[in-house]
């Protein structure tokens, strides 16, 4: 169920869900430019096949139920849950992978809930968390940041590699994946090396992976213009980014040699992406400003305890699902106070 809502007095804005979605889309932008720059042409692959299947899905059940179609297309949520799985998920992803993750986003965490305003769960973290546990292996696949992918794939090439799983001639997919920075971090330190030796691997930039640090920052920005359009406000960033920055700089002022610092883990895997177009969801997560807040903690918290201590190298997915569960207690304890009445 949705959570409660807020009591009087309201004041109306120009803001639509149309608007706020196409919005939305347009803060997406530029990390979408850094993703295809970075990891290759099958980002924006990805995101086509997602697109198709998130509209189609979502027109398919509409008539199903009886409802009208063309409105609810047109309210841009299904594209906005398109664009987030497809750049979340590897860049070298057969078709089929694509598709699944993006019909159970739209078909059973968003439609048989009711539709966009009932679901209780992030539709897009709901189809990446079904791939990651039913197909490993495909979704530990990730392209090689530009500058160490020995081949390359040009956009048709990426494409015939989606629809077929085949490759050109002579290539093999050694020659365009590697570990992401999560992951060899994790693995490494599984193996008694430290933060330091780990962080010299050429995956490793200034300030987390290569790539990811620019595709991450580029993914601020577009949050930053966000907030500052009062598309969303500040509180689960803040929240979801502090509380993460400050345990990882706890644990690392510990022992700085097996865990790595907070900037590490703002700029290397989803958080950022996280914080800003994912825990963000007015639907599926906390209402009020201090529920907000308290929301966003626990997402950061989760993450890092996932990312350290649990068998995944990025926690974000799951951190954002496991406060949805959260997220009807967390708006049922703080509650504002009712407009003219006093606190007694």
């Amino acid at each position: 169920m949705p959570g409660p809502v807020i009591s009087s007095p309201h004041v109306h804005g120009p803001a639509n869900v149309s608007r706020v979605m196409l919005r939305v889309l347009y803060a997406l932008i530029p990390a979408v430019l850094a993703y295809i720059g970075y990891f290759g042409w099958g980002v924006l692959i990805n995101v086509l096949i997602a697109a198709i299947v998130a509209l189609g899905s979502e027109a398919a059940i509409l008539l199903l139920r009886g409802r009208p179609v063309g409105d609810t297309l047109l309210d841009g949520s299904a594209l906005v849950t398109a664009v987030l799985l497809g750049i979340a998920l590897p860049p070298l992803s057969p078709w089929w992978l694509v598709a699944i993750g993006t019909g159970f986003a739209i078909i059973f965490a968003k439609q048989l809930y009711g539709g966009l305003g009932f679901n209780p769960f992030n539709p897009a973290m709901a189809g990446y968390v079904l791939l990651l546990v039913s197909f490993p292996v495909q979704m530990t696949s990730w392209s090689a940041p530009m500058g160490l992918r020995s081949e390359d794939l040009g956009l048709l090439q990426a494409l015939f590699h989606s629809l077929s799983g085949t490759l050109p001639h002579g290539m093999g997919l050694d020659a365009l994946t590697s570990a992401t920075p999560l992951d060899a971090m994790k693995v490494q330190l599984g193996m008694a090396k430290t933060v330091s030796q780990i962080s010299a691997g050429p995956i490793f930039g200034v300030l987390g992976g290569k790539g990811w640090e620019v595709t991450n920052g580029m993914i601020l920005l577009g949050g930053l213009w966000l907030i500052w359009r009062r598309i969303i406000s500040w509180h689960v960033p803040v929240a979801m980014l502090g509380s993460l920055a400050l345990i990882a700089t706890l644990f690392h002022l510990i022992n700085g040699q097996h865990y790595a610092g907070p900037v590490f883990h703002l700029f290397s895997g989803a958080a950022m992406l996280g914080a800003f177009f994912i825990a963000t969801d007015p639907v599926s997560g906390a209402t009020s400003p201090r529920g907000q807040l308290v929301f966003g903690a626990g997402v950061g918290l989760l993450v890092y305890v996932i990312r350290v201590f649990g068998g995944y190298p990025d926690g974000v997915a799951f951190g954002v699902l496991l406060m949805n569960m959260a997220a009807p207690t967390i708006d049922y304890y703080t509650q504002p106070r009712v407009y003219g009445h006093d606190r007694s």
